[in-house]
């Protein structure tokens, strides 16, 4: 179909829609049919085949991942009924005496956990979700930490899914290294380091600004959630270890399993194996060992019983009904948006193919492009396949220079910034499920804090685009961040004083 306009149109509404009536199932719906009467140009029964074609491929090519978020709910629920998630909470009770603390060691897991980013959000939030309600941290901060912690650190990891995404976005016939060319975009990823100085800043001072501060206000007691994502049991046989083991095993694990499906086995290099991967296929390996480990630790030592090992597998499938149902409902909106339909990506293409501007104002541009892009689609991973070869294209696709490495490093910012304010992104949906934070809460709290870094990110990357340099504009980036943060600080402090 020919890429027009009305190709963000669907995307759009659906997040309108959201925002405005607080319901993300519905608006996603109509986002999607509203996509598909387009495409089909308004004929009904035309557009729900459309829309049930689309869902079920999607569906399909993710089964894997949506395996491995039902394997997690069943590990949850099993780390939640052992006894392990409550010696977990009333340990770092003991050893975390701060809210700073726990705000500090929330971080320091999701950046432990830098394999994947659905990995991370699910994990983080469930180990540390108790710990932050002992200290009063509201669910929205915490989905904020989280969120904020697992695709900035993913983003410049070389060992993670989203190095491989990064390097296998190559355009044919370019005779560029991709994991090379990532590994180079490392310094220059603005959004990504800037973010995690904005989190050292508000967990050192423990201060925060417009509707996250109003939300913590209007929940002082912190630990804000409707509904646990598993009710703790009275169990007590479970120890510290029982849930320490299951983590370790699972990341370890899915390493592994990222190096299998790479082709470790076959010949392939590490690094050729990680860029390689099946990011979905691997976590759901890992994930499956790391249950059969939880059975050979608990069931011989009695901490649950085989029937509570059993109940867990219903229960965590339930647990995840509503991620897997807004998962859903995002990538089939991002496929009715996608080449194969109304071609957003085509109509973005163009727009910047065609556009005649200084070579220095590109970095800046392509950020923003990225930022609008991930924001309409959901999806930081399409926003590189799209706009990655665009880039190459651009700077000839032959070597790797400074100003490419700086262009395709604010690609990869603008769409995580893009993905960290989307209320249809899997990964902020992920957060949120992960936090046990109600959704459009998360979006509404994490999307200032957000913004604020990309327009500082905006800055930097056309200084960065004039002057050529990582390491001058990377620099005077981070001291505008925190002046801005400490201006921002000062006032809010006099506001109060006052």
């Amino acid at each position: 179909m020919e890429a027009t306009f009305w190709a963000l149109v669907p995307p759009i509404i659906a997040i309108v829609l959201a925002l405005i009536t607080k319901e993300v199932y519905i608006s996603l719906l109509i986002g999607i049919l509203s996509g598909a009467l387009f495409y089909t140009d308004f004929h009904i029964l035309q557009a729900l085949e459309t829309t049930f074609d689309i869902m079920s491929d999607k569906v399909g090519g993710n089964i894997t991942i949506i395996i491995f978020l039902v394997i997690l709910g069943m590990l949850v629920s099993l780390m939640s009924k052992s006894g392990a998630s409550a010696a977990y909470g009333k340990w770092a009770a003991r050893s975390i005496k701060s809210k700073r603390g726990a705000l500090a060691a929330t971080s320091a897991l999701g950046a432990l956990i830098f394999v994947d980013d659905y990995f991370n959000c699910l994990t983080v939030g469930t180990v540390m979700s108790p710990v932050t309600d002992r200290h009063k941290i509201t669910r929205a901060k915490l989905a904020y930490i989280i969120d904020a912690t697992a695709a900035p650190v993913c983003i410049i990891a070389p060992i993670s899914s989203w190095a491989a995404a990064v390097g296998s976005s190559m355009p044919e016939g370019s005779s560029i290294d991709g994991f090379g060319l990532f590994l180079r975009t490392i310094p220059a990823n603005f959004y990504a380091l800037f973010t995690v100085a904005m989190i050292i800043f508000l967990i050192v001072t423990n201060f925060d600004f417009g509707p996250m501060k109003k939300y913590n206000d209007k929940h002082p007691e912190g630990g804000d959630t409707l509904v646990e994502l598993q009710q703790e049991t009275a169990n007590t046989k479970g120890r510290v270890y029982d849930l320490i083991i299951p983590i370790a095993t699972l990341i370890v694990f899915c390493v592994l399993a990222m190096l299998y499906t790479g082709g470790i086995l076959e010949g392939a290099s590490v690094k050729d194996a990680f860029a390689d991967c099946s990011a979905g296929l691997s976590l759901a390996i890992g994930s499956f060992f790391t249950l059969i480990v939880i059975f050979l630790l608990y069931i011989p030592r009695k901490v649950i019983t085989a029937r509570a090992f059993m109940e867990s597998i219903t229960d965590g499938f339930k647990a995840m009904v509503p991620a897997i149902l807004i998962l859903t409902f995002a990538w089939t909106l991002s496929g009715v948006c996608g080449a194969s339909y109304l071609n957003a990506g085509a109509f973005v293409s163009n727009v910047v193919s065609e556009s005649s501007m200084p070579t220095g104002l590109l970095p800046a541009i392509f950020f923003l492009v990225a930022l609008g892009l991930a924001f309409a689609t959901g999806t930081s991973w399409g926003t590189f396949a799209i706009l990655i070869p665009i880039a190459v294209s651009v700077f000839g696709g032959m070597e790797i220079t400074s100003i490419l490495t700086i262009s395709v490093a604010s690609i990869l910012a603008g769409a995580v910034c893009g993905d960290h304010i989307s209320p249809i992104s899997d990964t902020t949906i992920l957060a949120s499920t992960g936090a046990n934070c109600n959704h459009l809460d998360h979006v509404s709290t994490q999307s200032p804090y957000a913004l604020l870094v990309a327009a500082v990110c905006f800055v930097t990357y056309l200084l960065a685009g004039f002057t050529e340099s990582i390491w001058v504009s990377l620099p005077v980036g981070l001291v505008l961040m925190v002046l801005i943060l400490c201006g921002i600080y000062f006032v809010s402090r006099k506001m109060q004083k006052n």
